[in-house]
């Protein structure tokens, strides 16, 4: 996070490895979370929690018991992918900003649509995405966020 910020970056992706699909240790962890978001914040920076697992049964609780800890502690969004997990965030905090993950592989309109009226606020789109699909997805919804990877 450092060393994006040190070299101009604007906002992080911090993803907690338990409920992110990249489970690996990356240095944020429940435990810290809370300095790096005060950290982010006092830079003038945003920093969006990545919790985009598909979950298992087992995960649903700790998940939604992690995501009412962490809202509290005012990131600036959440990345997610797993419809059921969205549905029962926008639930539970039905104002907290909601992204949704390229893993969720948006690749049309229609798609951003239904997503739109869940209430989430940008779509990180599919990779394999062309610039002419991407200003059709645009154009069809003008009203959301869009993100890319290029």
């Amino acid at each position: 996070m450092r060393y994006a910020f040190a070299y101009g970056a604007d906002a992080v992706y911090a993803g907690i490895p338990q409920f992110s699909l990249r489970a690996r240790h990356n240095g944020f962890r429940m435990d810290n979370i809370e300095k790096l978001i005060n950290e982010a914040h006092s830079l003038g920076k945003k920093i969006y929690l990545t919790m985009n697992i598909y979950a298992h049964n087992v995960k649903i609780e700790k998940f939604i018991e992690a995501f009412e800890q962490l809202v509290d502690l005012n990131p600036d969004g959440f990345i997610m992918a797993d419809l059921g997990l969205i549905n029962l965030a926008r639930e539970s905090r039905p104002n907290e900003k909601i992204h949704l993950s390229t893993q969720a592989n948006t690749t049309n309109w229609a798609s951003v649509k239904f997503w739109k009226e869940q209430g989430l606020s940008r779509i990180v789109l599919a990779r394999e995405l062309s610039l002419k699909g991407i200003a059709t997805m645009k154009e069809k919804n003008p009203d959301i966020e869009f993100e890319a990877f290029v």
